[in-house]
């Protein structure tokens, strides 16, 4: 692989949301040491309710056996490797042009702190999605589980979006925080480049999860997400109950912090979604401003430290027009909050595209992740190859 000329590179990425498989082409340059990336095209693969269901049934301890998570493996893989083919073939191209496929794969588990097991102590987390039958199907080297190395150096596992976050869209002049809102939320927060402060990233708790679920029970299964957050926009904010679901242990976790459906999972949205005495849109409308209301408090501890005056927004929630009111509103007015779309990276195609260049950076032999963010003891090269 030639660094100094263009290499065309798929991004696959499926998040906590479970909406589908991502799926961007990226054109990636260097010069003068210096990364380019440009999207080509990005599209999704949509999961089936029946797809979306046996993965959700993994993700449950309760539920989940070994033979389905083996053949899920599997299946994964092959719906994988259907994405990268349907946006290579949308984007007018074809698959001798691609140099790599670099895939996040589907988280089913994540435990970044660590358990007792057989008498050892174990921090673990697992992504499936099989990248050798990937390469396979497709006939291009993949690369993926990407996590299990930076957990190998004492880190995380996450989040993996900061180390682009600082490579791409780090300022001279003034801080920025860049905020990703899938099923759990999460921030970069990223100082001046002249700054003495740490670039910092976690997740800030949950994101679009509970409010899909509660969503989907309002309207017995109708709708899968609060559209622009209409109904918790009809809907009054209990604060009360508020006050009581910001007494959660993790809100007072100091970072580097990750969680997942866990902590925040269908048990934890079922048990709150089961609060008598309100209606759903009151709960809708209680659950979006505890999503806004936890990032803004993370954001504005670091708006002088950081020097932070912009605040950009990637992932479903940017579309849920409550939920960014919300966050507005709870922001100082000093704060520009704006989507990734503004700095030329599509909010909805963002993680995508940042698993392109992860990617792209295992295969040069780079390290790709950032310790300040997962607690790492240090730069890693994360990545496993399929040729």
């Amino acid at each position: 692989m030639n660094k100094d000329s263009q290499k065309l590179v798929v991004g696959l990425m499926s998040g906590t949301s479970l909406d589908g498989i991502d799926a961007a082409v990226v054109s990636i340059m260097e010069e003068t040491r210096e990364i380019q990336l440009k999207l080509l095209h990005f599209t999704t693969l949509p999961y089936t309710e029946k797809e979306r269901n046996a993965i959700l049934k993994l993700c449950d301890p309760n539920q989940a056996r070994i033979e389905d998570i083996s053949a899920m493996n599997m299946l994964l893989g092959e719906r994988f490797a259907a994405a990268a083919r349907k946006v290579v073939n949308e984007a007018n191209l074809t698959l001798d042009k691609i140099a790599l496929i670099s895939s996040h794969g589907q988280t089913i588990f994540h435990q970044p702190e660590s358990v007792e097991m057989a008498g050892h102590s174990v921090a673990s987390t697992l992504q499936i999605g099989d990248i050798a039958l990937i390469a396979e199907r497709t006939g291009v080297m993949t690369i993926g589980d990407f996590r299990t190395r930076d957990m190998a150096a004492g880190g995380q596992g996450a989040p993996l979006v900061p180390y682009a976050d600082d490579l791409l869209f780090r300022k001279k002049e003034f801080g920025r925080v860049l905020v990703n809102i899938g099923g759990i939320a999460n921030i970069t927060v990223l100082p001046p480049e002249n700054s003495k402060e740490s670039v910092l990233a976690f997740d800030t708790g949950p994101g679009n999860m509970i409010i899909d679920a509660f969503a989907s029970w309002a309207t017995k299964g109708k709708q899968s997400f609060d559209e622009n957050g209409a109904m918790a926009a009809s809907g009054q904010v209990d604060e009360q109950w508020l006050e009581e679901l910001l007494q959660h242990d993790y809100y007072r976790l100091a970072p580097p912090k990750s969680t997942g459906r866990e902590l925040f999972g269908i048990q934890y949205a079922r048990m709150l979604w089961e609060k008598p005495g309100m209606s759903a849109a009151d709960k809708l409308a209680t659950i979006t401003e505890l999503t806004a209301r936890t990032l803004a408090v993370d954001i504005s501890r670091f708006i002088d430290s950081h020097q932070i005056k912009e605040v950009y927004v990637s992932g479903g929630g940017w579309h849920n027009h409550t939920l960014m009111n919300g966050l507005k509103r709870h922001l100082p007015d000093t704060c520009r909050l704006g989507s990734t779309d503004d700095l030329g990276i599509s909010g909805d195609a963002k993680e995508a595209v940042v698993f392109a260049l992860l990617g792209y950076q295992c295969y040069h032999k780079r390290a790709n992740n950032l310790p300040s963010a997962t607690g790492a003891n240090k730069p890693v090269i994360m990545g496993k190859i399929a040729w």
